[in-house]
C-alpha cells in the first residue's frame, strides 16, 4: 500500500509521515517512510544568503530533476517492500509549484505520473497559508514568503488531480493530525481485509 502526503510548506507533511509510519509499526504493520524532496529549502537558504532570487524556470529545472530522481528511487524501493509505504511529497508537489510560479504544467511529469504505480491514497494536509507562514517562522530553519505560500496553496487546488486527494485539516496539533490520519489508515486496513 502506498500513501502520498502533499501540502504546502509548514503543513506538517514530514511530521505526519513519521508519525503515521511509527503508528503503523506499533500495530505490527510493516511500514517504510520515503522522502521525495526537491532541494527547495537548501536552494532558498543559499539564495537568501547570497541575496539573489533564482529565476523560476532554473529553480524548477533543478527541483524537477531532484524530485523525479527521488520519486523514481522511492517507487523502486516501494516495489520491493511488502507493507505500507508512506511517501513524503511526490510529483504532484512539483506540478503545484509550477502552477504557483505561473509555469506551464508540461508533458513529462503528467506522462511519468501516468506510468508510475498509482498510490492507494494521496492525502493532502490542508492548512491556511498564514498559519503555515507562522509555523515556518517559528521553527526558524528556513523562510517562506506568505504570498508564495498562498500561490502554492492555489497551485494545489488548481491541479486536475486535486479532486481525488483526501483532504485532512492540518490546523490542529501534530498529535491531532496524526490521530486523524491513523484513524483513517486503520479504517482502510479493515476495509482491505474484508
Amino acid at each position: 500500500m502506498i500513501i502520498v502526503l502533499t501540502g504546502i510548506d509548514g503543513s506538517g507533511k514530514s511530521t505526519a509521515a513519521r508519525t503515521l509510519v511509527a503508528s503503523a509499526r506499533a500495530r505490527g504493520v510493516r511500514a517504510m517512510l520515503v522522502s521525495n524532496h526537491a532541494g527547495r529549502r537548501v536552494m532558498s537558504l543559499a539564495a537568501a544568503r547570497l541575496g539573489v532570487r533564482l529565476p523560476a524556470r532554473l529553480a524548477d529545472a533543478v527541483e524537477t530533476f531532484l524530485r523525479v530522481g527521488n520519486v523514481l528511487l522511492s517507487h523502486l524501493r516501494a516495489g520491493r517492500f511488502n507493507g505500507l509505504v508512506v511517501m513524503d511529497r511526490h510529483l504532484y508537489c512539483q506540478l503545484a509549484l509550477r502552477r504557483a510560479k505561473g509555469l506551464p504544467r508540461g508533458c513529462f511529469l503528467p506522462w511519468l505520473l501516468a506510468r508510475l504505480p498509482q498510490p492507494d491514497a494521496i492525502v493532502h494536509l490542508d492548512l491556511d497559508p498564514a498559519e503555515a507562514h507562522r509555523r515556518i517562522t517559528a521553527r526558524g530553519t528556513d523562510s517562506e514568503n506568505l504570498d508564495d505560500l498562498a500561490a502554492f496553496n492555489r497551485g494545489y487546488r488548481e491541479l486536475p488531480e486535486y479532486a481525488g486527494f483526501l483532504r485532512v485539516d492540518a490546523s490542529g496539533t501534530a498529535f491531532e493530525v496524526a490521530a486523524e490520519l491513523d484513524e483513517w489508515l486503520a479504517g482502510v486496513a479493515v476495509t482491505k481485509r474484508d
